[in-house]
Order: C-alpha cells, then sequence, then structure tokens
C-alpha cells in the first residue's frame, strides 16, 4: 500500500506537516503526538505494525511543532490566539474535514490523548474508537504522581535542591539538569541510547513551555488546573487506555477511568516509560492490534475466567 506525505493547508492560512501509511486501507486511524510540541516521531512504526489489519494511519506535527509551520509567538496577539486548549482541538477537527476521514479511529499519545478525550467526548458521532496513551483525566494526580517519583529518586536534600532551582527559574543548573536527565532515561524513554534521536532538540519549546513548563516533572504551564474527569464518563466509544508500568502517568488513575467509563480496557506495558511503544513495541503493538481483532470479533472488553 501507498505512503504519502501531504502538507494540509488550514483555513488560518498555516500549513501543517502530514504523513499517511497504507493510504486507501478501510479502516482509518489519526494519530495525536505528544508535547505539547512534540512531533510524530513516536507513531512513525504504527503503519507498518497495522498494514495487514488494513488500517490507514496518518500522523501530522501540530501547529508550532516540526515540520508544520511556526507561528510568531513573540506576537502577544497570535499566541494569544493560538496557543490555547480550544484551537488545538478546532485543528483536530479541521485535519479531519481535510483528509475526509468519519467513522474513524483516534488515537493520542500523552498532550496528545488530552485532545484525543476531549475531542471525542463531543464528536462521539463521527468516531468508531478512542486509543489513550499514557494520559490521565486530570493534571492534580499527574502532579502528585511526579512528586511521588522525586521523592523515591532522590534524597530530601536533593529534592530541596530541586525546588529551590525550580522556584528561582535556574533550570539550566548542571546538577539540576543532572537529575532531570535521570528521570527522563528511568520514565520517559526507558530505551537507552534513544530510538528518537536528533542532532538538535526539536521541540516547541515556546508551545511546551506555554502548556507545560520546563520538563516533565514540573508543570507551571496552562494545563496546571485541567480536569476532565467528569466529562471522561460520557464517552460510550470503545477506548483503549494504554499506559506502560514505569512512566510518568499514575496506573491508580488510569485504573479509576477504567472503572469510570462505560466501554473501557486498560493495558499496561512492562519496561516501559512514557514512549512504551518505543521503549517495548513488542508487548505495546501487541496490545494495539489486540484491540482492533477484538472489535471486528465482537470479542472488546470481555472479560473471561481463567
Amino acid at each position: 500500500m501507498q505512503n504519502v506525505t501531504r502538507i494540509l493547508t488550514l483555513k488560518n492560512g498555516y500549513h501543517l506537516w502530514s504523513h499517511t501509511y497504507n493510504l486507501g486501507a478501510k479502516t482509518k486511524l489519526l494519530c495525536l503526538h505528544g508535547g505539547p510540541g512534540d512531533t510524530h516521531e513516536v507513531f512513525e512504526s504504527f503503519g507498518a505494525q497495522l498494514a495487514d489489519l488494513d488500517i490507514e494511519v496518518t500522523m501530522y506535527d501540530q501547529l508550532g511543532s516540526w515540520y508544520s509551520d511556526t507561528p510568531n509567538w513573540d506576537d502577544p496577539a497570535i499566541k494569544a490566539q493560538y496557543l490555547t486548549e480550544d484551537y488545538y482541538l478546532a485543528e483536530v477537527e479541521e485535519v479531519r474535514q481535510l483528509l475526509g476521514y468519519d467513522q474513524f479511529y483516534l488515537a493520542g499519545h500523552s498532550w496528545g490523548g488530552m485532545l484525543a478525550m476531549t475531542y471525542a467526548a463531543a464528536h462521539q458521532d463521527q468516531l468508531k474508537g478512542l486509543i489513550i496513551i499514557s494520559m490521565v483525566d486530570n493534571i492534580a494526580d499527574y502532579v502528585d504522581r511526579m512528586k511521588a517519583i522525586r521523592a523515591a529518586e532522590f534524597s530530601p536534600a536533593e529534592n530541596a535542591f530541586m525546588r529551590d532551582i525550580e522556584r528561582r527559574e535556574q533550570w539550566d543548573n548542571p546538577h539540576y539538569q543532572k537529575l532531570i536527565t535521570h528521570l527522563y532515561h528511568e520514565y520517559i524513554n526507558r530505551r537507552q541510547p534513544e530510538q528518537m534521536h536528533h542532532t538538535v532538540d526539536i521541540q516547541a519549546k515556546p508551545v511546551y513551555n506555554h502548556f507545560q513548563g520546563d520538563n516533565e516533572f514540573v508543570v507551571e504551564g496552562d494545563l496546571g488546573d485541567w480536569d476532565f474527569s467528569e466529562q471522561l464518563k460520557t464517552i460510550q466509544l470503545p477506548t483503549l487506555l494504554a499506559f506502560a508500568d514505569h512512566e510518568t502517568m499514575p496506573l491508580a488513575t488510569a485504573q479509576r477511568m477504567q472503572q469510570n467509563m462505560p466501554n473501557a480496557k486498560l493495558v499496561v506495558t512492562p519496561n516501559g516509560g512514557h514512549n512504551h511503544m518505543v521503549d517495548n513495541p513488542a508487548v505495546f503493538f501487541t496490545n494495539l492490534r489486540n484491540y482492533f481483532l477484538d472489535l471486528r470479533h465482537g470479542t472488546f472488553n470481555q472479560t473471561k475466567e481463567a
């Protein structure tokens, strides 16, 4: 099947880079990357992994990210217009329209999972299923998980040092960076050396810093009070909750999400960090493929006694 790269022109005049694997396959899957401000890269193996299931996979870089257009974030008016959750949700809908997708599956990783669950709650009639990868339904639980990780990994003195550095916003402090790098290797990309590698940092820092903060282990941006836990209960779609056993998102919250959603199944990738589709692809893609197979066989989310 054909794989194509296409530039999508939005109504606002900006352009988004997109890539579609298995063009023309019957089942459609749209993938939303994380960050905010990261890229499509964590989805690069999805096309090959799902080709024999006749699944067309499209990924794209969101506005401001890597291959897509970057607005002038120094302009306060542009920043106010586009650096919002509402903008990126509207972008998902416009991308869907440009692709001509209807009755499709939506997958989102991390920040993309936040967009996916929010989009799904408002557009259930357009979707066949939802895949939330490593994203919980509220930021408060994520912040608690960050505190627990830091307490487990470092001494009280090291934690006090980190808090002081963060209060002063001395993000480039060498010892602070050493500690943060350790956390990234343990909880974000456990596969070392990293599978995804560039000679420069390709993350869109203005986007990431605005919503998240300096790094994955602090939340100082606009996402700090986000809570979708009540709305999540309204999603009737067959939903796969894919998490890892050694990552930044709390599994206890994922378990509660499964219980609260009408038709959700939780799967956990062993020895995986936040990017567990890269850390342990054998297990991750087995779980993902079985989601589609179970839906086709009418056996999704059925529990069986051992």
